[in-house]
């Protein structure tokens, strides 16, 4: 009797100091959540996380707040999450915000690992944008208007792996153009409004107030397909310029301080929502098509993403720093 006493009180003990971990692990989150996102407000990014997080906010039942660190092409928003070191901060942006940096910075001051991907939300419609009074219609009209103004046009994109395809197009279609580096995304839509720069690859959500307004036109898109709001826009691809050919991936990213747990209610919760179609009514309003994938999913359209990367590094002569 003593001993099955013993067993009983042994067994009621650890479950005593086992039970604090189950709770924690089912409780996450405990406090406020942080989204930081490497580019400015009203890129298609900052929109999408604004919009997720005040759904799953609502699920969580914890202030999910949006904070958007532009600069340095993505690194100070990627170097700010991985240097929480915290559970409750991840990374709410586009892959190309880190995938080509390996080609285009001679050293990287983070670890590429230590960014994990949780869960994919959506696709940046990612425009090519002309000033209406520049007066050209279509890809090759600028290419050839390029060719005969060497040097004389000015271009400009969005931080991160569109700058990397846009080098390439310049390349590969032999002309001289000058790159016009932005901090905000929004100020860049602004000069290309007033045609101080002349050609302008970013989300079609910061540009289309503009083009709504009639000062900008878009001449292409950089995704693999066409999208239902803007039909009659065909892609790099079937304009002749393949190498500015890429899907904007848009998702959720967290570290190895978010535990596996936290990372499946993340993924599940996220994907949930997405299933709501008035989400994709009012991503679609602004640019954006939501196309939900698992883990597993985002991490296979990165890997194709970096292949991509590797092969405009070849295009630009470029390899990857250590």
């Amino acid at each position: 009797m003593a001993a099955l006493l013993r067993c009983v009180t042994g067994f009621a003990l650890a479950i005593t100091l086992l039970l604090p971990t189950l709770v924690n692990a089912q409780a996450w989150p405990q406090r406020s959540v942080k989204f930081i996102v490497p580019l400015g407000p009203s890129s298609g990014a900052d929109i999408t996380a604004r919009l997720l997080a005040e759904r799953l906010q609502s699920r969580w039942g914890q202030p999910v707040v949006v904070e958007n660190r532009a600069g340095g092409d993505g690194v100070v928003g990627i170097t700010a999450f991985l240097g929480a070191n915290d559970d409750h901060t991840l990374l709410f942006a586009p892959s190309g915000s880190y995938t080509a940096h390996p080609y285009m910075r001679s050293s990287i001051n983070y670890n590429a690992n230590d960014i994990l991907p949780i869960v994919r939300t959506s696709v940046t419609v990612v425009s090519v944008a002309v000033p209406v009074a520049l007066g050209v219609n279509s890809m090759g009209e600028f290419i050839e208007l390029a060719r005969k103004q060497p040097g004389k046009l000015n271009w400009s994109t969005v931080n991160g792996i569109n700058d990397f395809q846009f080098m390439a197009l310049v390349k590969t279609a032999g002309i001289e153009a000058v790159r016009v580096p932005y901090r905000d995304v929004v100020q860049a839509a602004n000069d290309l409004g007033e045609n101080r720069i002349q050609i302008y690859c970013s989300a079609f959500a910061t540009v289309r107030p503009l083009v709504e307004s009639g000062k900008l036109k878009i001449i292409s898109l950089t995704n693999t397909a066409r999208v239902s709001f803007l039909p009659d826009v065909p892609t790099t691809r079937e304009a002749g310029f393949p190498a500015l050919e890429f899907d904007g991936l848009v998702g959720i990213f967290g570290t190895r301080h978010v535990p596996p747990e936290a990372r499946a209610k993340i993924e599940k919760d996220t994907l949930e929502i997405l299933q709501n179609p008035t989400i994709a009514e009012r991503l679609a309003a602004t640019g954006t098509v939501v196309k939900p994938g698992t883990t597993a999913e985002f991490i296979e359209a990165i890997e194709i993403q970096k292949a991509v990367a590797a092969r405009t590094a070849a295009i630009l002569g470029l390899t990857a720093a250590q």
